[in-house]
């Protein structure tokens, strides 16, 4: 075979390999968006608002959350551990009808330190280990930035009393969520909440001092409405 068969097989083979590498760029690039879509869901929209709409930078970041977060192995809880989490966040339901931002405090801590006891960035990185979680629970991740910022908006800032204490209530039960996520034993496919519709009918009727919430779309009563109204 002569040197310049050879040479021409070889220059033949590299475009082989060049052209196959960038159909191969191009088949993943337009997939990379529904990819993030389906894995971030709600967060997805929210990062491409954050961007102004720029849905290229949202994805920059989200891929980045996946690349410092991915790989992150969730640690499993004793069932002391668990137990002991569960009695928590009952305690905050139930003190809610009295003291309703000592309430959403205490579940902002809760979600913290339990995040942190199955293995996410420490409660002190608040953004690290929001950032963490939703990677990997970023269908329920927003509960616990909504408690937090409930938690931390001083009782001024508020626009009144009901108003308060009506967003409040509201953060309460979307944290839910994400704290049955991480104080169940383990993930299981799509299952997850066993209660559907049902357990956040409940989880509003112990926010609400243990009446029944009307159906969706009407005002919620409060028992102590007023009262906490002139507390907030």
């Amino acid at each position: 075979m002569s040197t310049g068969l050879i040479i021409a097989l070889i220059v033949i083979a590299a475009v082989v390999v060049i052209i196959a590498a960038v159909m191969t760029l191009r088949a993943r690039g337009p997939r990379r968006g529904p990819s993030l879509k389906r894995r971030f869901g709600p967060e997805y929209d929210r990062a491409v608002a954050r961007h102004d709409g720029d849905a290229k930078a949202a994805e920059r970041e989200l891929t980045e959350r996946v690349q410092r977060h991915g790989d992150l192995r969730e640690r499993s809880l004793e069932p002391a551990q668990r137990e002991q989490y569960e009695a928590r966040w009952t305690a905050a339901q139930e003190r809610f009808v009295d003291s309703p931002r000592e309430a959403v405090a205490e579940a902002d801590r809760l979600l913290a330190e339990l995040a942190g006891a199955r293995g996410f960035p420490d409660g002190g990185q608040y953004e690290e280990q929001l950032a963490a979680l939703s990677v990997h629970h970023a269908h329920h991740v927003d509960g616990y930035r909504r408690v937090h910022r409930a938690a931390h908006l001083r009782a001024e800032d508020a626009r009144d009393g009901g108003q308060g204490t009506e967003d409040m209530r509201e953060a309460m039960v979307a944290a839910r969520a994400l704290f049955e996520e991480l104080v169940k034993p383990a993930r299981h496919g799509g299952g997850g909440r066993t209660g559907g519709r049902h357990d956040s009918e409940r989880e509003r009727a112990a926010l609400n001092g243990g009446r029944k919430a009307p159906a969706r779309g009407g005002h919620l009563p409060w028992a102590v409405n007023r009262r906490q109204a002139k507390e907030s």
